[in-house]
């Protein structure tokens, strides 16, 4: 009869950023190796507390299913001789199979092939308690774990100590060791509120025994309620919390039993930026901020205590003591920082190296701000600001403020060029020039942000993989795969024309030449390629067929938004009933022209020789779509250019249908060939689209 199942594994205190990670990965592993042992089970959940990783399976099998074993010997006609007698090779396999000699005549089956001997039998299967300890090693064994550590004079290694394992199958122990340590029913309880050991009843129990005990061991139900805490606490408080996701499984990875509370700081601060508040309310505190109704900062914290105080104002107390002092180190970074200009600090910037042969920050942004001017004839900037923004781009890396909160690298640059009484748009451009920071992110939306963005980035890429250094695998040190998604999305959604080949070339001029491994074309084409390759993903991600991308890839062409714009008409194309015949029709026409040597090239086509109807025909339909989609063509509409495109595909199919192209008579061969020719560079100004069949 199935039983359900429980493992918990007590611990030290797990990292709290990787918990939800660690949790996820536990049932994962155990899911997956019960199914590859052939067990049927029922629902599975997971737990995970700051002490604890947990999983319960209901309903799981006592037994693996019984197999049969198939054990194929010597042909017949080796394993008995002319009296029908056994051989040795039929001795042998009986011996190795344990059955007596006497059933050999009875076990010769026929493989498909020939007569053999063959040997089954019925294992049975086993006990599931007798597996469970390897599944659990195994699985804790596969967990993703950067650094494994040892405690004590123990061998095995995890994460954070082990202390206690809770195995149960119903209301049994399983009998096993994992971690070194032998599996039982007592668990632990909160640190302060139940710091006895708990004795679990059953997998049922489970989870309700640890509440009773102060633990709410079920990491969305605590997280659900850490949520709803916090938004009461900070109505109270007469704001509304903003709660960052990645911030909110980082509390609930800290607590056992939350409890929200409400806690204040002087006024004064908010004359810091509240970026640099937050951030130190978040990174160094935990601490969730506050906004009012016109969305503004107030001097409102809200912390999640992981104990039942009987004194909760003791509690806000301490908080209250321990953020003045970071608040009040914000505020001197701020002042600080203040005294020096933007300008001044970039000459720290030349200790500080970029890459070690590619030169100093100091260096980049000279790079950087002779690029983004020349960029900016293209993207619509004004070339002086983009000058004057890429030198100052690197400034507040030295700054003290930045120093201490790293991920306010061109927040705290846009607030001190405001100071220093710079350009607003040079200022704007500081903090867009990191935009967008992650899949999904706002871009920069002022053309010296736009002209910044792309030559920080082309300077990057051009310059990392011009010392030879491009990404491999996982491995992407200088995040170049983020950085060509950016550029891509830039250029795509502000529409901007541009040819990414002469950009790079302009980044490439700005490089020292004898820190370049290959020539400038060669690193131009690595970079090209691999940017132009990140367009894959973005369409796979919009559900765009891999053949619409490659139909337009195939033209090698080096505008970003000129190739989005082909692919999104190539896209509705596809979705036409003529698409697949035209598709089919332009692959014929491919494949007959490729078998030719002597094609004529850009011969037009002659109308006396036209002697077939469907020729003419598609001679006429030829001529007049020319005319038809030539403007279309030069304004990119080409959705509309395809969609008349479209009307060719019944004088295709006659012309395949009457029409010998491989005429006997060679003038009306190569004149049949022209037309094809013509027919195949009509949809080639847009994309090859014989690509759109699908691969047999």
């Amino acid at each position: 009869m199935s039983s359900d199942f429980l493992v918990e594994i007590g611990t030290e205190e797990l990292p709290p950023k990787s918990l939800l990670n660690l949790s996820e990965a536990f049932r994962e592993e155990i899911v997956n190796r019960l199914s590859g042992l052939k067990l049927n089970f029922g629902t599975v959940s997971s737990f995970a507390s700051p002490r604890r990783l947990a999983v319960v399976v209901r309903a799981l099998d006592p037994i693996t299913p019984g197999q049969e074993t198939i054990n194929w010997g010597p042909p017949k006609s080796v394993a008995f001789d002319q009296a029908g007698m056994p051989t040795r090779a039929a001795q042998a396999f009986a011996e190795k199979n344990n059955c007596p000699l006497a059933a050999l005549p009875e076990m010769v089956e026929h493989d498909g092939k020939q007569e053999k001997l063959c040997h089954r039998a019925n294992q049975p299967g086993q006990s599931t308690t007798a597996l469970l300890g390897d599944v659990v090693s195994g699985a804790l064994a596969a967990l993703p774990i950067p650094k494994r550590m040892r405690w004590g004079t123990r061998r095995e290694e995890f994460v954070r100590p082990v202390h206690w394992i809770v195995m149960l199958f119903g209301n049994e122990i399983v009998e096993t060791e994992v971690m070194g340590l032998p599996a039982g029913n007592r668990s632990r309880g909160h640190r302060f509120h139940a710091p006895n050991d708990i004795v679990i009843d059953s997998p049922a129990s489970y989870g309700q025994q640890l509440k009773q005990a102060y633990v709410l061991a079920d990491f969305a139900e605590r997280r659900h309620l850490i949520r709803e805490g916090v938004h009461a606490a900070a109505k109270q408080a007469g704001g509304h919390a903003v709660i960052d996701d990645d911030l909110l499984n980082e509390v609930t990875a800290l607590n056992e039993w939350p409890v929200p509370l409400v806690g204040q700081f002087e006024a004064r601060f908010l004359d810091v930026p509240a970026e640099a508040l937050i951030s130190s309310m978040k990174s160094h505190q935990k601490y969730f901020h506050v906004l009012d109704d016109s969305g503004k900062l107030m001097p409102v914290f809200i912390t999640v205590a992981n104990i039942e105080s009987t004194d909760p104002e003791q509690v806000i107390r301490g908080n209250e003591r321990v953020i003045r002092p970071r608040l009040s180190d914000a505020a001197f970074f701020y002042e600080t920082d203040r005294q020096t200009t933007l300008a001044n600090q970039r000459e720290l910037l030349r200790s500080i190296v970029f890459q070690a042969k590619l030169g100093s920050l100091f260096d980049k942004t000279e790079r950087v701000a002779s690029l983004a001017r020349s960029l900016s004839e293209t993207t619509g900037a004004d070339g002086t600001l983009a000058f004057r923004a890429g030198e100052l781009s690197k400034s507040d890396l030295v700054s003290e403020m930045v120093g201490e909160f790293d991920d306010l690298q061109g927040t705290m640059g846009r607030y001190y060029a405001m100071h220093d009484g710079e350009d607003p748009e040079v200022a704007d451009a500081l903090f867009e020039q990191y935009l967008p920071r992650f899949a999904g992110d706002i871009i920069p939306t002022t053309r010296t942000g736009i002209t910044l963005a792309i030559a920080d980035r082309l300077d990057t890429l051009v310059g990392i993989f011009g010392i030879g250094q491009p990404p491999s695998g996982s491995k992407d040190p200088f995040a170049l795969r983020r950085a060509s998604l950016g550029v891509l999305r830039i250029i795509v959604e502000h529409n901007i024309d541009i040819d990414l080949k002469a950009a790079l070339d302009l980044a490439l001029a700005q490089l020292d030449a004898s820190a370049l491994v290959d020539s400038t074309d060669h690193i131009n084409k690595q970079v090209l390629t691999y940017m132009l390759d990140r367009f894959k993903g973005r369409y796979e991600d919009e559900h765009i067929p891999a053949e619409v991308f490659q139909s337009v890839a195939a033209r090698q062409l080096t505008n970003p938004l000129d190739i989005h714009l082909r692919v999104l008409a190539v896209h509705t194309f596809n979705q036409l009933p003529e698409a697949e015949a035209l598709a089919a029709a332009n692959k014929r026409v491919s494949n007959i022209l490729s078998k030719q040597t002597d094609l004529p090239d850009g011969k037009d086509v002659n109308q006396d020789l036209l002697t077939e109807s469907a020729e003419q025909a598609l001679a006429g339909t030829l001529m007049a779509l020319t005319s038809a989609v030539s403007p279309l063509l030069q304004a990119r509409d080409y959705t509309s250019a395809l969609k008349e495109l479209a009307k060719l595909r019944d004088p295709v199919d006659q012309f395949f249908d009457e029409v010998m192209v491989m005429a006997e008579q060679s003038e009306v061969r190569m004149n049949r060939l022209a037309l094809l020719q013509k027919l195949q560079a009509l949809f080639l100004n847009i994309a090859d689209i014989s690509l759109l069949v699908p691969a047999k």
